[in-house]
């Protein structure tokens, strides 16, 4: 089963659907892409996608396609952005600080990534 119906509490829902503003850089069918509140480098994007899914080990399997497709939009944001590299995280779970349970991908760059992260 797909979790794609929206949460009414899920900030990430609530960008979604233009209830709370963000700064938008980027939408698609499947997603939507804006610059992180709290950012961690020059570079720091958020790609969400539209469904709501909890974490991306939750969406990877319930709907695989989109999780291929996010990475598409990822890689997208990131040639938009014109970084040349960039670091992909995924927070999956309480233990590994996510705080919002909306799936979401950071797109971090802009600067020199050290390894390893903290």
């Amino acid at each position: 089963m797909t979790s794609s119906a929206p949460e009414p509490d899920c900030l990430f829902c609530k960008i979604v659907a233009g209830e709370i503003p963000a700064t938008i850089v980027a939408e698609t069918a499947d997603t939507v892409a804006f610059r992180d509140i709290n950012p961690q480098a020059p570079t720091h994007v958020l790609v969400i996608p539209r469904e709501h899914h909890r974490d991306v080990a939750v969406m990877a399997e319930q709907n695989p396609a989109l999780a291929g497709r996010l990475l598409a939009d990822v890689a997208a944001v990131a040639q938009q952005e014109g970084l040349p590299g960039f670091r992909l995280v995924f927070n999956t779970g309480a233990a590994a600080q996510q705080t919002v349970f909306h799936v979401h991908a950071h797109v971090i760059g802009g600067r020199e990534l050290t390894w390893p992260p903290g």
